[in-house]
């Protein structure tokens, strides 16, 4: 009983915060935030630190915070300021949502929901440094809804803080020019010119951490023995339906889903969220474009058939046609 009543108060204190700080986001802006900063002092870094932290509970932009980190502090010390506070805060939203509710979703989940907090738990920290670093993902919302999930909370920790440093340090410094273009310091174009290509290199990220999900390519030999063993995974065939049952043929069991039709029909694969998912089309390009899909989708366990019906094909393999 007195655990329920923590829950909920702790509940209300988030909701009632995040209601403030919506109703009241006028008054919320740089100025204000460096005068309560500044106004604190020796204490100012710790004031700094602890409005990182309540700012992420109640989903204050933390973009919005590093720059000011960044014009207060300049960019190494507002660079480390903003991580250390960005850190806590995720951790603490983090272990609000798993206190409040990861125990309930894990019992109601099902269908699509469950596939994808099962392929998230089974991916560890490679989801969480692909969604840290991808802009579609917010911050604030990214925070709670991983705590939704099985993921260790040490992998959460030590990833978020190794894919947020490039963020906070392109911020901080972004804010330290901004900062020093009102001054009109000196070397304003050199400096403007680094803080692009600090946003430039964020952009890059996503694109690295995808490729390090992607489980490495199968050769048709390899193929031919996993299903010669008798292995349960999904053959997925990614041609079209005329190429299906056309010249180079089909691998026997194979399921034929077109790729552009894949998005639409993800939700007939929800079976293989967590089993092994081989992909396979006239050579690899298609396979490569699905499966980078399947794995952004939550899926597990995805490769592609290197070489696809082509190579199966050239080594004699039996296709059904």
């Amino acid at each position: 009983m007195r655990l329920s009543v923590v829950r909920l108060l702790l509940a209300a204190t988030v909701i009632g915060g995040v209601a403030v700080v919506w109703y009241r986001r006028d008054l919320v802006d740089a100025q204000l935030l460096q005068a309560w900063v500044t106004g604190a002092g020796m204490a100012a870094p710790l004031v700094f630190l602890l409005l990182y932290v309540l700012g992420t509970i109640v989903f204050l932009p933390a973009a919005f915070i590093s720059l000011a980190g960044g014009a207060l502090f300049g960019p190494v010390l507002g660079a480390i300021y903003s991580l250390a506070g960005a850190t806590l805060g995720a951790a603490a939203a983090f272990g609000i949502a798993r206190k409040l509710a990861a125990a309930w979703v894990q019992r109601r989940a099902g269908g699509r929901l469950r596939q994808l907090l099962r392929g998230a738990e089974a991916e560890g920290w490679r989801f969480v440094a692909f969604v840290r670093l991808s802009p579609i993902f917010p911050f604030n919302v990214l925070n709670y809804a991983l705590g939704l999930t099985r993921i260790r909370f040490s992998h959460y920790v030590v990833t978020s803080i190794v894919c947020m440093a490039p963020g906070c340090i392109a911020y901080s410094y972004l804010g330290y020019v901004g900062r020093v273009a009102m001054s009109g310091g000196a070397g304003l174009v050199q400096k403007g010119l680094l803080a692009l290509a600090l946003l430039a290199t964020l952009a890059f990220l996503p694109r690295f951490i995808a490729r390090l999900r992607q489980k490495p390519m199968l050769s048709v030999a390899e193929l031919k023995q996993r299903l010669d063993a008798g292995e349960d995974l999904l053959l997925l065939d990614v041609r079209s339906a005329e190429e299906f049952t056309g010249e180079l043929g089909h691998i026997a069991g194979a399921r034929n889903i077109p790729l552009d039709q894949l998005p639409r029909r993800l939700e007939h694969l929800a079976d293989y969220g967590e089993r092994p998912v081989i992909v396979v089309c006239r050579t690899d390009r298609r396979s490569a474009r699905a499966a980078t899909l399947l794995a952004r989708e939550g899926f597990a366990d995805v490769h592609v058939a290197a070489g696809g019906m082509t190579a199966w094909n050239a080594d004699g393999y039996p296709a059904v046609r």
